[in-house]
C-alpha cells in the first residue's frame, strides 16, 4: 500500500544472527523503516541487546522506524532474556512492538494481536487500523485483556510445560545422533541436517521422511524470501509424549538406514 520495496536480509546460520554490516549496507536514500522479528520465527533466536543497540545506531543515524515482530516474546523457554527495541533507548520512540494472544495464550486460531508504540507513533496506528480491520470479535478482545492479566505463575507455568516436551524431543533425537541447534522462544527445534550425517537437500529429506518414516516436517528453505538457505529441517514438540517418543524411534530408524 505503501508501495515500498523490501530488501531481504538473512541470518546467518547455524546461531542466525543478524549481520550488521548486510544491514547497514542495505540501507539507502530512500530507506524508511526496519522490520525485525526476535524471538524469531521459524529458527527460535533472539536478538540480543547488544545487536538491538547496534540497529539503534543505524535508525538514529538514518531517521528509520522499526516494526519488530515479538508475538513469541512468552514462549522463551530456556531462561533467556527477551529483549524489545522498546527497551532500547535510542529505539524506544522509533520503534513499535507486535504482540500476539495467540502465541502467548496457545490460541492460534484467535488472531488477536496488538502494537505498541510512543503516542505519536501509537496515534498514526490508530488512525488508519480501522480502515484495516473489521471483524476481530470483542468478546475475543475481552479475553485477551483477562488473559494479560493473569499472574506471572500462569505463564511460568505453561513455559515449564513447553520446556519439558522440547527437552523430550531434544534429548531422544541427540540420543539417536542428531544434530539440534539452539532455539530460545518457539514451539519447535532444527535440525541440522549435514551435521546429523544425513542430506543437505531439506525439501527432498522432509518429503522423504513423509513417505519413508511417516513424520511430517518443515524444510527451513520454505521460510525464505529469497536465496534460500537448506540444510535445516524444522520439527514440532507440542505434541503428547507419546507422539514424540514414537518420532524419535521413527527418526532414529531413518537415519539408521538412510542412504
Amino acid at each position: 500500500m505503501g508501495r515500498g520495496v523490501a530488501k531481504v536480509i538473512s541470518l546467518t546460520p547455524p546461531a542466525w544472527t543478524l549481520p550488521i554490516d548486510a544491514l547497514a549496507a542495505a540501507i539507502g536514500p530512500n530507506t524508511r523503516g526496519i522490520v525485525l522479528n526476535t524471538p524469531n520465527n521459524p529458527v527460535g533466536t533472539m536478538l540480543s541487546r547488544e545487536t538491538l543497540e547496534a540497529i539503534g545506531e543505524l535508525a538514529e543515524a538514518h531517521d528509520l522506524w522499526v516494526l519488530c515482530d515479538e508475538v513469541w516474546e512468552a514462549m522463551v523457554i530456556d531462561g533467556s532474556p527477551h529483549v524489545s527495541p522498546l527497551a532500547i533507548p535510542s529505539l524506544a520512540k522509533r520503534s513499535v512492538k507486535v504482540g500476539s494472544a495467540g502465541k502467548i495464550f496457545s490460541m492460534t486460531g484467535w488472531k488477536v494481536g496488538w502494537a505498541v508504540a510512543a503516542p505519536e507513533l501509537a496515534a498514526r496506528i490508530a488512525a488508519r487500523h480501522q480502515f484495516l480491520t473489521f471483524t476481530t470479535p470483542p468478546a475475543l478482545q475481552w479475553a485477551a485483556a483477562e488473559g494479560l492479566a493473569l499472574p506471572d505463575s500462569w505463564f511460568e507455568a505453561q513455559r515449564e510445560r513447553y520446556a519439558a516436551l522440547k527437552a523430550r524431543l531434544v534429548s531422544g533425537l541427540e540420543a539417536a545422533g542428531f544434530v539440534v541447534l539452539p532455539a530460545s522462544g518457539t514451539w519447535f527445534i532444527t535440525i541440522d541436517l549435514a551435521a546429523s550425517g544425513l542430506p543437505a537437500d531439506d525439501v527432498m529429506l522432509s518429503e522423504r521422511l513423509v513417505r519413508e518414516a511417516k513424520v511430517a516436517s518443515i524444510p527451513v528453505s520454505a521460510f525464505y524470501a529469497e536465496r534460500p538457505g537448506t540444510g535445516f529441517l524444522r520439527l514440532c514438540f507440542t505434541k503428547d509424549e507419546s507422539v514424540l517418543d514414537e518420532a524419535v524411534a521413527r527418526l532414529a530408524a531413518f537415519r539408521a538406514g538412510c542412504g
